[in-house]
């Protein structure tokens, strides 16, 4: 793991996550949820993608031009700041509600996630507060009867048939519950509200339950390990293939579950993460990460999925992520594993990188662009991972497409959730903020919580 403790490593994370403690943020109104929302009415205007910072006169806040050379981390947090004000305005409602503009005015549980996680970081309690409450009414999932099922969210809401407003897809996505009960640890321990802490566990509890499973070991045909699986066994348990998702693998999540729920061997999970991820890139010739894999239980091998069904084993927008999440399992823990990931699979993209400074958005498994238009949201990703192996690659990529995208708060364009997510994301999590962030008086929260897990 490195020289830093898992408790040290927490402390870290809490810090690296809490940019706040040093810009500050605005609260939100945290107004009460409902299932009836209808979306804001918002006028919406794209932006260029080559628009440059601090030209326009309409009285908004502007970052300095100067950002287009090497960030310092004053300039960043400065940006983190200015682009969380604007996604709240933009693509939060009063009531909580996240909203992709792309995507029919609906609402996925990612999105309450990741700014649940935004939340905590730029010390936010209002807004965190009112992100969390409205998924947990509104994406709260019940049985034909009415019955409570558990307690993860419901990946998808939106307008139904009608008028009427409410859960599309009862299934739920387990990247959104995982990034959600990091948001809730970290909260917990941020604004020492034990309560937070409390129903991450139980979330973890139902996460373990519902989305992780045990496969034997086809080399030895001996014992098992566990998977982090996408979401429901049913759904992604198809006779001997198992179907995965690599960007929803996340080691430092797991190493901070261990933490504060002892009951699940979490720590088992970064195992099967990495071997996943290392194993399951030779599906591509580049060997990248896939959206989509299947592994084949009979043989333990890797596979590409079917064409003829919807998931695709391609990268693109899902394994974009990947970068990002192997990324802050090194930053945080120092992980030999993530650095040696990193440095065995980006040489390809730096190579496309060195070659023409472009990578195309969706590379199939032959190593072919299949679009030809970039990404912001990978080159953020990019940005995290290549900030660790090549530090002047991402100075590059910040200044000739981070840099260009960005205008008055906003990546690309004002209807683009995902990728001002992303590339917020990708900017927050770099080693330069390290010796900012980090708290080393900071409690430990499995310590300080002892006593919400007490009965009488």
């Amino acid at each position: 793991m490195g020289h830093l403790s898992i408790f040290a490593a927490f402390r870290f994370l809490a810090a690296l996550f809490l940019v706040g403690c040093v810009v500050g943020c605005g609260d939100t109104q945290n107004s009460s949820a409902s299932t009836d929302n209808l979306p804001v009415e918002t006028e919406t205007s794209v932006l260029s993608n080559s628009s440059a910072i601090g030209s326009d006169s309409d009285g908004s806040s502007d970052v300095s031009s100067e950002l287009a050379e090497p960030l310092t981390t004053a300039a960043t947090l400065d940006l983190l700041t200015d682009s969380w004000d604007v996604y709240k305005d933009r693509f939060i409602q009063d009531d909580g509600r996240v909203i992709d503009w792309e995507a029919q005015d609906r609402t996925v549980s990612e999105g309450q996630a990741y700014a649940m996680l935004r939340a905590v970081m730029m010390d936010d309690p209002a807004t965190f507060e009112s992100t969390l409450t409205w998924a947990e009414v509104n994406l709260e999932r019940r049985d034909a009867s009415g019955v409570k099922l558990d307690h993860l969210w419901a990946w998808q809401w939106g307008q139904k048939v009608g008028t009427a407003w409410g859960i599309l897809d009862e299934t739920f996505a387990s990247d959104a519950d995982l990034d959600a009960a990091t948001a809730l640890i970290l909260a917990a321990q941020r604004w020492d509200r034990p309560d937070y802490l409390e129903l991450a566990r139980t979330k973890l509890a139902d996460l373990w339950t519902l989305s992780t499973v045990e496969i034997p070991i086809a080399v030895t045909e001996q014992g098992s390990d566990r998977y982090f699986l996408p979401g429901p066994r049913a759904a992604f348990q198809q006779g001997l293939v198992t179907y995965l998702n690599p960007s929803y693998f996340a080691p430092y999540a797991f190493r901070l579950f261990a933490e504060v729920d002892p009951d699940h061997d979490w720590l088992a999970l970064i195992d099967t993460s990495y071997a996943a991820l290392n194993q399951s890139a030779s599906i591509s010739t580049m060997g990248l990460p896939s959206d989509w894999v299947g592994l084949d239980i009979a043989t333990g091998d890797y596979r590409a999925v079917d064409p003829l069904l919807p998931l695709k084993s391609v990268y693109s927008f899902d394994a974009f992520r990947v970068w990002w999440r192997v990324a802050l399992d090194y930053l945080l823990f120092e992980s030999p594993e993530a650095k040696d990931f990193l440095v065995a699979f980006l040489p390809e993209l730096e190579n496309q990188w060195r070659s023409h400074q472009f990578i195309a958005a969706v590379i199939d498994s032959n190593g072919q662009d299949i679009v030809d238009y970039e990404s912001t949201a990978q080159y953020a990703m990019l940005h995290t991972a290549f900030r660790i192996v090549e530090p002047a690659i991402a100075d590059d990529i910040w200044s000739q497409k981070l840099f260009p995208a960005y205008k008055n708060g906003i990546w690309d364009n004002d209807t683009a959730y995902y990728t001002q997510n992303l590339a917020w994301f990708g900017l927050a999590s770099t080693a330069e903020l390290v010796p900012l962030w980090f708290s080393e008086g900071s409690e430990e929260i499995g310590d300080r919580s002892s006593e919400s897990t007490q009965t009488e």
